[in-house]
């Protein structure tokens, strides 16, 4: 890797079961409290948060109740409830939204997608894909990674969206520590990565042939998206586990319909949608296709 990065700082990311914040007193939040929020989420982003979670809770936004001055939870979600602040709403739900990812992540996935963008092809089109949860963009730079690898000069992007701005806008920057390179392949590292120097050491990016095919746009994956086209290949992983069964067939009907024919949607190993949509069938168990015709 060699180069040097703009001045920007680096992303971060969170997981949704850590706790922040510890080591000061936080607010208790009620049971009606609770449900509140449970259904808020629900409904904007289609988790469904289960019980033993007051905690996680009370960790991610208690810190939001010192900042406004209020003094519990039902005060804080009168605010959200109002509509008289939009930017604290998208704020709770950056929060509450999980964001951990790591380059490479299941790399089965990345082996097939390999395979596929191999393929002879006509150039009507550019092979288009669709990582629908990139948080901090580790998803989609791993998919434009391995797109550039194998098809070159073909014609070819990705698109990466997340319900959080906060995240949308650090993968916007694309600039990452280094040792999340750990998980990418040397040659890859070798060839399209740059290393920061001076004040931005410590910290690398990617040449500008990788950064401009690739977009970030804030999506809510509840809302419809036809907007954003057709795909060869949509990577939805770890995204429904947090979802009911009405949501998640909800969700895999609509964007079954924004694959091309014979195009792939991948989940990850810990979850399943067999038997949520009559327009997909099952290649692998984490791996199906848009049935032809």
């Amino acid at each position: 890797m060699s180069g040097v990065l703009p001045a920007t700082g680096s992303p971060t990311a969170g997981g949704l079961d850590d706790v922040i914040g510890a080591g000061r007193p936080s607010r208790p939040i009620t049971s009606a409290e609770f449900a509140w929020i449970r259904e808020f989420l629900h409904a904007r982003t289609g988790i469904a948060l289960k019980d033993g979670k007051q905690a996680l809770v009370v960790s991610r936004l208690d810190k939001r109740l010192r900042e406004h001055g209020l003094g519990s939870f039902s005060e804080y979600f009168a605010l959200i409830d109002s509509g008289r602040d939009p930017d604290e709403t998208r704020t709770a739900i950056d929060l509450l939204t999980t964001n951990e990812t790591y380059f490479f992540r299941e790399s089965a996935h990345f082996t097939l997608l390999s395979e596929l963008a191999a393929r002879p092809r006509y150039e009507a089109r550019p092979f288009r894909v669709w990582s629908a949860a990139s948080s901090t963009g580790e998803e989609a730079y791993s998919i434009a990674l391995t797109l550039a690898s194998n098809m070159r000069d073909s014609r070819w992007e990705v698109v990466g969206t997340d319900i959080s701005s906060r995240v949308v806008k650090s993968a916007q920057r694309a600039v990452y520590p280094l040792q999340a390179a750990d998980n990418i392949p040397d040659q890859l590292l070798r060839e399209y990565c740059l290393k920061g120097r001076g004040e931005m050491s410590g910290q690398f990016t990617f040449d500008k042939h990788i950064r401009q095919r690739v977009r970030f746009l804030h999506a809510n994956l509840m809302e419809p998206l036809t907007e954003l086209g057709q795909f060869d290949v949509i990577f939805l992983r770890n995204v429904m586990i947090y979802f009911d069964t009405d949501t998640k067939r909800d969700l895999v009907e609509r964007l079954s319909q924004m694959l091309h024919p014979g195009g792939y949607l991948l989940v990850s190993h810990s979850e399943s949608i067999n038997g949520l949509s009559d327009s997909l069938k099952a290649v692998s168990p984490s791996v199906f296709t848009r049935k032809e015709g």
